[in-house]
């Protein structure tokens, strides 16, 4: 463990105590240091504060490092379809049916496992169960994922995220021929209160936007692109079920009746963001898996 200390100096004054904290050392990150605070590990004259406390000439801040957690999620090896990486930030594309990052009682197997096996730098905002994890995707969707390999690269593409400014559009087969082209579900998400390990569409919810465009439509499915505006949990899933066309093969929020396909038919198959470092946009995308392919052959044949 160690403890620094820094006064805060006349040009100073004025300036956020996260901010002021972010910049004495360029590998911290603010959101790390806002992290630090809520947790009481930064001080000002001994007493905790606020993260947008206005800094005082003459104030006496007062930082606790503790020693690293040990990271007892083991490495495995894998054969991850990795679609781009450079030293800041790795796109994979992850398949059906793996967990994105490790829980209690759940440690191995998890994409997580495999990226550390793959490389040893990945960014510790988010702790040793989900390094360098941005944002995820539920076990059985498929597809990309934009992991970053540093905290610079972490903080800024979870303002992106913040943003609204990442490109993140998926594919599904629902139930029902929607009747129009395309589409906007504005309609907030929370946990539903008649069952709390799922999401709904609640009045006290999160903000929350889908647009989506039919593909294509067969007998009793239509085939959709739909693109994220914001990244509720289970969002398309909610939505889709919410206007009255659930997701074909979903267990939680597919009706009774549904295909018996291991899990929603729903594919992440399009990313693109700008790089945290070069500031150019870069666009990646991911071919449907082939299990879907065959069941959309299916369908076609049974129109």
């Amino acid at each position: 463990m160690e403890n620094i200390q820094h006064q805060i100096q006349e040009n100073e004054k004025g300036n956020r105590l996260d901010m002021v904290v972010a910049s004495l050392q360029k590998d911290w990150s603010r959101s790390q240091v806002q992290q630090w605070i809520k947790e009481g590990d930064v001080t000002v004259n001994g007493l905790t504060a606020k993260p947008n406390y206005k800094s005082a000439a003459g104030d006496m801040i007062e930082i606790t490092i503790h020693d690293p957690e040990p990271l007892d999620v083991e490495a495995e090896e894998m054969n991850l379809d990795i679609h781009y990486e450079d030293e800041d930030v790795l796109v994979v594309n992850k398949p059906k049916g793996m967990v994105v990052h490790p829980a209690p009682g759940h440690l191995n197997g998890t994409l997580v496992n495999g990226l550390m096996a793959h490389c040893k730098d990945l960014s510790g905002i988010n702790g040793v169960l989900r390094p360098g994890i941005v944002h995820r995707i539920d076990k059985d969707t498929s597809g990309l994922l934009m992991v970053a390999k540093n905290d610079f690269s972490h903080e800024r593409l979870v303002q992106q995220l913040v943003d609204k400014s990442v490109t993140r559009k998926y594919r599904a087969i629902v139930h029902g021929l929607i009747p129009h082209e395309y589409g906007t579900i504005d309609a907030p998400i929370g946990r539903d209160q008649k069952d709390r390990q799922s999401m709904a569409v609640v009045n006290n919810g999160k903000q929350a936007v889908t647009h989506f465009r039919v593909l294509e439509r067969f007998k009793e499915f239509s085939f959709v692109e739909c693109e994220l505006e914001t990244g509720r949990t289970h969002q398309i899933r909610v939505h889709m079920k919410y206007i009255g066309f659930p997701l074909a093969g979903d267990p939680k929020y597919g009706p009774r009746k549904t295909m018996d396909i291991g899990g929603q038919a729903l594919h992440a198959g399009i990313l693109g963001f700008v790089h945290p470092r070069t500031e150019e946009y870069i666009e990646f995308s991911a071919p449907l898996p082939a299990d879907y392919e065959e069941l959309l052959d299916k369908l076609r044949n049974d129109r």
